[in-house]
């Protein structure tokens, strides 16, 4: 008899949520899931630096965009790839359940892949709610259990 597949979750944030994200990954891994982070979250891991500053290098420099575009694109074949999406939605800019730009497009991907799109915590205040709920995500009210 076969081993159950496991589940691969690519989990998508703010990059001011890439702690939580990384912290996000170890409670997943002992749930038994396969966890994908964004790129520069793994980098942010190894290095044990969390400002965001010190990688969004395009601010000083434009020709580095290119970089942002390419970690774009590495981040969306995760999310093609994986099984299911989790998106980490903590309070940022004094708008609670905060879901970015970036965020927003990676569930698009997932929508679009027929990826399950799991939020971690209700929404409120974005002007892009209609699009987010269109999308039809399950909201877990911070019971990562409830991931199927």
């Amino acid at each position: 008899m076969s081993k159950p597949k496991v589940k691969t979750i690519t989990i998508c944030s703010s990059a001011s949520f890439f702690k939580q994200a990384v912290e996000m990954e170890a409670k997943l891994k002992k749930l038994g899931f396969k966890v994908e982070l964004p790129p520069t979250a793994l980098k942010m891991k190894r290095s044990n630096d969390f400002n965001v500053l010190h990688y969004k290098t395009w601010f000083k420099n434009p020709d580095d965009y290119k970089k942002k575009g390419f970690l774009l694109r590495e981040h969306f074949n995760k999310v093609i790839r994986s099984d299911v999406v989790l998106i980490l939605n903590y309070e940022k800019h004094g708008i609670k359940g905060y879901i970015g730009g970036n965020t927003l497009i990676e569930m698009g991907f997932a929508f679009h892949y027929k990826k399950p799109i799991y939020i971690l915590n209700r929404i409120s205040g974005l002007p892009y709610k209609e699009e987010i709920l269109g999308f039809q995500p399950i909201f877990i009210n911070g019971d990562i259990k409830k991931i199927v």
